[in-house]
């Protein structure tokens, strides 16, 4: 392909994205392929000669297509939401045309600075505070990673290296391999499954803390748990603190675990990737009080910031714990000016990074600090009036507050009936959505996701629930509507039978 086909084609491209994006409701949102579909269809080896490119862009929609479910559709309900707009699509292009590996700031200074200042930016649009910017004081500031469940880990590993030395000083004859395993860190009950993923590959215990009637962790159920693990010998050195929860979007007290922490001199982490986006909005910012204990931060500008996958910012009060935990400085690394800018290698698990802070740029600058906020209180608003239609629907019950984009809800009929309301729904095809189990009770999720979602979106969708729940009703006879109930979401037009939330891209 020569510049001019390039540009025939990108030109054709960008308007069959254009087209998909603003015709999205017209697909159906899920699809209805089964395992191996593809292969059947396409041949077991790569092309001999060069093929056309005409053919290859025709063979989308007949190949691939029929695969995607549609998470940009306003009827795609199930997970928390994708980010997606025109400028960050663009500066995806960008980023991809320009292909440098910026692991130092030599290697391409845009790279590093502009990811500098756009972490900066969006530290200040969340009202953090300033020590966990790079323009404050000390050795702070913010980084782009891949994904919320590679921070999780990263953080455990710092805060690992960092317990471990400090062993090391006050014991000089101990060695790392009798420390490791007295090691324990946190989490609530309600926490991604990717922080119990975290201990496995950092090779240390994570206890899993009952959270309170809201689905809180509480300050003295940690500080029971402390006092519990250090009569027993071990060593508490992590907690994972969550703002949003996967499930039902829950809050941790982080007023209350933060103290506790400093006291204790355990690393507190705090998962925001969905509802950290929220605290653009100051209306939210009440859930981040004790936010100032906390060594690390992140959030999915992919979920609700309007940028497409992968973009999530963590934030490091002090940064020299990762550069001792990850610095491997051979000499074709290094550079002259060295200390005077981040080299961002230091801060996270793999060598190299994309040009990821230019489709944040773009969407920063295109949409402002107010465009972005009227978003985020566009999909809260249209989370509250799914929460009324089923409320005054009367069959139906909310099981869990419903604070941001995301309504938690059930058949008063109870797990079975509610169940079977999903593989209604699943079947009927029109929207999707996935269920969740707590403490005995099996409801359902209706995430706010799409940027295009309008309040007739969010009716219809309704209207599509309230059918299927007139038919269930219609064919469900007598039968109990309580009981244990497991589900599996890998298959959507099936009756389920095992299911976890915890998706944490």
């Amino acid at each position: 392909m020569d510049a001019e086909e390039f540009r025939k084609y990108g030109r054709k491209m960008v308007d069959y994205i254009a087209d998909y994006l603003e015709n999205i409701r017209d697909r159906e949102v899920v699809h209805k392929v089964t395992p191996g579909y593809l292969k059947k269809q396409l041949p077991d080896e790569a092309p001999e000669n060069p093929e056309d490119f005409e053919e290859v862009f025709n063979d989308i929609e007949k190949f691939i297509m029929p695969g995607v479910t549609h998470w940009h559709s306003p009827y795609f309900h199930g997970y928390f939401a994708a980010g997606n707009t025109y400028p960050s699509i663009l500066g995806d292009m960008l980023s991809d045309a320009i292909g440098c590996i910026g692991f130092s700031w030599a290697a391409s200074p845009a790279c590093t600075e502009l990811e500098v200042i756009t972490t900066d930016w969006l530290g200040k649009m969340l009202a953090l505070p300033e020590e966990f910017l790079h323009c404050g004081p000390g050795d702070g500031g913010g980084v782009i990673q891949s994904t919320a469940s590679e921070t999780v880990f990263l953080c455990l590993l710092a805060a690992r290296n960092k317990i471990v030395d400090k062993i090391k000083k006050e014991n000089p004859y101990i060695e790392e391999k009798d420390i490791l395993p007295r090691l324990v860190g946190y989490c609530t009950d309600q926490a991604n499954s990717s922080v119990h993923r975290s201990a496995l590959l950092g090779a240390v215990k994570m206890h899993k803390l009952d959270s309170d009637a809201n689905f809180s962790l509480r300050g003295n159920n940690l500080k029971e748990a402390i006092e519990k693990d250090k009569k027993q010998g071990l060593i508490p050195f992590f907690l994972c603190a969550s703002l949003g929860t996967t499930g039902t979007c829950a809050f941790d007290n982080i007023e209350e675990l933060g103290p506790i922490c400093e006291a204790e001199n355990i690393w507190m982490h705090i998962d925001a990737a969905y509802a950290g986006s929220a605290f653009v909005c100051p209306e939210y910012r009440h859930y981040m009080k004790g936010i100032q204990y906390a060594e690390t931060f992140s959030v999915n500008p992919h979920k609700w910031m309007l940028v497409n996958f992968d973009l999530s910012v963590m934030w490091i009060k002090n940064s020299t714990y990762l550069v001792d935990a990850f610095n491997v400085d051979p000499i074709y690394l290094r550079h002259t000016n060295e200390g005077k800018v981040p080299d961002y290698r230091h801060w996270q698990i793999p060598l190299g990074r994309r040009f990821r802070s230019l489709k944040l740029w773009f969407m920063l600058r295109s949409y402002g600090v107010s465009g972005v906020q009227k978003y985020i209180r566009k999909h809260c608003q249209l989370a509250k009036d799914f929460e009324k239609l089923i409320l005054d629907d009367g069959r139906f019950e909310v099981t869990s507050k419903t604070v941001m984009g995301l309504v938690c809800f059930r058949l008063k009929r109870g797990n079975k009936v509610t169940e079977m309301l999903l593989s209604e729904v699943l079947e009927d095809g029109r929207i999707y959505m996935i269920p969740a189990f707590c403490r005995d009770v099996y409801f359902l999720r209706l995430a706010v996701v799409a940027e295009r979602t309008t309040p007739d979106d969010i009716r219809y969708s309704f209207e599509v629930i309230k059918a299927c729940a007139d038919r269930v009703f219609s064919n469900m006879g007598d039968m109990d509507g309580d009981g244990p109930v497991v589900v599996d979401i890998d298959l959507p037009r099936k009756k389920t039978t095992a299911h976890d939330t915890n998706s944490h891209s």
